[in-house]
C-alpha cells in the first residue's frame, strides 16, 4: 500500500479508495470466485460493497458474510486491470483483512505461516542446508532475493537464477519482502519488512518471485525491483528438445507480477524463443494458489485449479510454467493428484535447460536438451 493510501484519521479504510468504485461491474467477469458462485457478495464490486458497509457502521464487525467474503476472496487483483475507475482493490483488501483477521480472528495457519516468515535465521540455514544460491561476502553485482520459503522448498530455482546470470549477487542475510504478512491482516509490517529487506539488498533487486517482486516494488520503488523474465528478456537461449521436436510449454501467470506490475509479455517472449509456446485460455486467471489461500480454503483452492487442470491436460504440452513458487507447489501438486505427465517447472530452470547462446548464436556449454530432471 502507498502511503497516500493509508487511512489518516482512525477509518478502516481511505476514503478516496473506498470511493472510486463507481459500480460499473466490469469486474464481475475477472473475478474467479464470483465466477464460482454467481453471487454478487463473492465480487470485488459486492466485496466493496461490504466494504463501505463496514466503515459506515450498516454491518457489524462480526458479521458472518463479512468474515466469509475477507477469507473467500482469493486477492488476485484480476479486477484491477479491467477496472475504468482505477480501483486499488489490492490495498483495500489489505486494510480489509487487516481488521477482520485482527488478533484471534485470523486464521491458525495464516498465523503460523506469517510467524515463520519472519525467522529469517531459519530460512537462511533451511537455504544452506538444502543447496540454494549462494555467491562470496564481495559479489557486488545486482542483488538475488531469496524467497523465504522458495529456500527450502525450490533451492534450484536460485541456483538456476545464478547460472542464468551469474553476475548476480546473493546477500547472505535477507529477511522476509512481508509481502504474506500485507496480504494476511499485517498491512502495516509488511510495508516495514519491504523496507527492511530495501536496505538489506543493495542496487538493483532481482527476483525469481512474482508475488514477492511486485509487492517490494510497491513499497520500495519499481526502478529498483525487476522479475527474473524483465531481467533476461534481451538475452538468447538455445532450445528444450524431447527427441526429435521442440517441447510444447504453457505459462501460467503470477497474478500479482500480472496484475500489479504489468509484467506478462516477458516470460511468454522467452518461453517462445525456447520451446513450442501454447497459451492456455485462461493463462492470465489465478491457479488457486493465492499465498496462503491454497491452507486456509484447500476446497475453494481445488475448485478454482481443477478447470486449469484441464485446458492443461488438453492443450498437449509437456511444461507448463510458472513465476511464482506459490503456483509451482499449486501446479505441481494437482497435476501430481491426476496422475498426469505434464511437468510443472519455473521459468529459471527451463531457462536453464536451454542454455545460454554463445555470440556466435550457437547453444552455449549449459544446453541441456535431453528428456530428464530439471536443475
Amino acid at each position: 500500500m502507498t502511503d497516500a493510501g493509508m487511512p489518516q484519521d482512525g477509518s478502516i479504510f481511505d476514503p478516496d479508495l473506498l470511493s472510486r468504485c463507481i459500480s460499473c461491474g466490469f469486474c464481475l467477469p475477472a473475478c474467479p470466485t464470483y465466477a464460482l458462485t454467481g453471487d454478487e457478495a463473492s465480487s470485488p464490486r459486492g466485496r466493496i460493497t461490504l466494504m463501505r458497509a463496514l466503515e459506515s457502521g450498516t454491518l457489524p464487525p462480526d458479521d458472518p458474510t463479512l468474515a466469509e467474503q475477507a477469507s473467500f476472496c482469493l486477492g488476485c487483483r484480476a479486477c484491477e486491470p479491467v477496472c475504468p475507475a482505477g480501483v486499488q482493490y489490492g490495498e483495500l483488501l489489505e486494510r480489509w483483512r487487516g481488521y477482520q483477521w485482527a488478533g484471534r480472528r485470523r486464521p491458525l495457519v495464516v498465523r503460523f505461516m506469517v510467524i515463520a516468515a519472519e525467522r529469517a535465521w531459519a530460512h537462511r540455514v533451511a537455504g544452506r542446508l538444502r543447496g540454494a544460491a549462494r555467491t562470496p561476502a564481495s559479489a557486488s553485482g545486482p542483488s538475488l532475493m531469496l524467497g523465504c520459503f522458495e529456500r527450502s522448498l525450490f533451492p534450484g530455482v536460485s541456483r538456476s537464477a545464478l547460472a542464468l546470470v551469474p553476475e548476480l549477487a546473493v546477500p547472505g542475510r535477507q529477511g522476509c519482502c512481508g509481502a504474506l504478512h500485507a496480504h494476511n491482516g499485517e498491512p502495516d509490517r509488511g510495508r516495514q519488512l519491504a523496507k527492511q529487506l530495501g536496505a538489506q539488498l543493495p542496487g538493483q533487486i532481482v527476483s525469481t518471485s512474482g508475488g514477492c517482486a511486485a509487492y517490494l516494488a510497491a513499497v520500495i520503488g519499481r526502478d529498483r525491483v525487476t522479475e527474473l523474465s524483465e531481467y533476461l528478456k534481451d538475452q538468447s537461449f538455445g532450445e528444450v528438445r524431447i527427441g526429435d521436436r521442440r517441447a510444447r510449454v504453457a505459462l501460467q501467470d503470477s497474478c500479482h507480477l500480472r496484475n500489479g506490475l504489468g509484467v506478462w509479455r516477458e516470460p511468454r517472449a522467452l518461453l517462445a524463443a525456447i520451446a513450442d509456446y501454447v497459451e492456455l485460455p485462461d493463462a492470465g486467471r489465478c491457479c488457486g494458489a493465492a499465498g496462503t489461500y491454497a491452507l486456509v480454503r484447500p476446497r475453494d483452492s481445488r475448485r478454482v485449479l481443477d478447470p486449469k487442470l484441464d485446458q492443461i491436460e488438453a492443450a498437449g504440452i509437456d511444461y507448463v510454467v510458472a513465476v511464482n513458487p506459490g503456483c509451482l507447489r499449486q501446479l505441481r501438486q494437482g497435476l501430481r493428484r491426476r496422475k498426469s505427465k505434464v511437468r510443472a517447472v519455473h521459468i529459471a530452470d527451463l531457462l536453464r535447460l536451454a542454455g545460454r547462446l554463445e555470440p556466435s548464436g550457437k547453444p552455449g556449454h549449459g544446453t541441456d536438451t535431453r528428456v530428464g530432471p530439471v536443475p
